[in-house]
């Protein structure tokens, strides 16, 4: 282990400096300026899945052959591949001598697609789909392709792992090993908390919570959850909850389809190396929960590494008070920034040989 700690001492570093460039006119242009180590290479692909043609872009190290590549799938909030949250992949993994891909969701920015109709098996296949279509870049090794993914996308790493044999690895960041419906009456007790809300409109608001769920999972009647909604819709709390004002058909909804999944057995049948990590201090995720589940599986799943980092929020951030991230206004704009994330990434990939440096 001692002799592990400057390695990933420097990658931390080196890490922690690359979102620091200035305006790139002036980085071209000052006379105090010199050259990268690495140069990176940028790229717009379009690649097909299902019934939608989606758009991304690649980003390796100039002159890079036989590259391990990421594929991002996406936080529900982020689905952009312009987000903050995954700009340091792109400065941080091309200079490992890795690639990254980062295309935006279905049916956002200048992918096709519905988001509406899509669920999670759509979702994760549109991230084997991006995978299949690396492995036929000539400067990609077909064999050293994975996913990565915050949140939702946490999820949808995993979950692309057990639908294709191609995924070669897995690094899942931040995702509730617990069904949609607890982990949001979790997220959503705790915005109301940090935002001072009493005891009777947290109450309130999960009691809504829960006759729309009832609802969706067919043990209660749509009037019953539509009076709840109404009731609940005129509070100031409501826009934290992200529910909305009309409670959907169960045959229709999204949220009918995902309110079950739990991602737990999935994780029983990824064989490829995963690394799970969570922060300490993530309002959003019941962390504790979620990494006494995994202590069920790890004995049997030697290929798999859960870590928790301290100090870090649900965005791997260690800067942002729980008020600021749990506003619905700032959904899009978590940007990692907790040196132990970027240390045990750097020398898990390492450790794995997928970066060349």
């Amino acid at each position: 282990m001692t002799a592990a700690r400057p390695l990933i001492g420097a990658l931390a570093l080196l890490v922690l400096a690359a979102p620091l460039p200035a305006t790139p006119a002036l980085a071209d242009t000052a006379p105090w300026s010199a050259p990268a180590t690495t140069q990176r290479v940028e790229e717009a692909k379009v690649f097909r899945s299902g019934d939608a043609d989606l758009s991304g872009t690649l980003y390796l190290p100039k002159g890079g052959k036989a590259l391990a590549a990421v594929v991002v799938t996406h936080a529900a909030g982020s689905p952009s591949r312009a987000s903050p949250l995954y700009r340091h992949l792109i400065e941080m993994l091309p200079a490992m001598g890795m690639a990254v891909f980062v295309y935006d969701r279905r049916g956002s920015g200048a992918s096709g697609g519905d988001l509406k109709t899509s669920d999670y098996a759509l979702l994760a296949d549109d991230a084997v789909a991006a995978v299949r279509m690396l492995k036929t870049d000539p400067r990609i090794d077909p064999g050293r392709v994975g996913v990565w993914g915050l949140s939702q996308g946490g999820w949808l790493a995993l979950l692309a792992a057990t639908r294709s044999p191609e995924v070669a690895f897995v690094v899942s960041i931040s995702a509730p090993v617990v069904t949609p419906d607890v982990q949001m009456m979790f997220r959503s007790a705790n915005a109301l908390k940090v935002q001072g809300y009493s005891q009777v409109d947290i109450d309130q608001m999960l009691a809504t919570r829960k006759a729309v769920d009832d609802y969706m999972r067919g043990t209660s009647d749509k009037a019953e959850a539509q009076r709840r909604i109404d009731a609940a819709k005129v509070q100031p709390w409501f826009p934290l909850t992200y529910m909305g004002e009309t409670v959907r058909d169960r045959d229709v909804s999204r949220w009918r389809k995902e309110i079950e999944f739990d991602p737990l057995p999935s994780l029983e049948t990824v064989k490829v190396p995963a690394l799970v990590l969570y922060g300490a201090a993530d309002p959003v995720v019941p962390v504790a929960i979620s990494v006494e589940r995994l202590a069920t599986i790890t004995p049997r799943r030697p290929n798999l590494k859960v870590a928790v980092i301290a100090g870090a929020d649900h965005g791997m951030q260690t800067t942002v008070s729980p008020k600021d991230q749990m506003d619905p206004a700032r959904a899009d704009m978590a940007a990692p920034d907790a040196a132990e994330y970027f240390a045990v990434l750097a020398s898990w990939l390492t450790a794995k040989g997928l970066a060349a440096r």
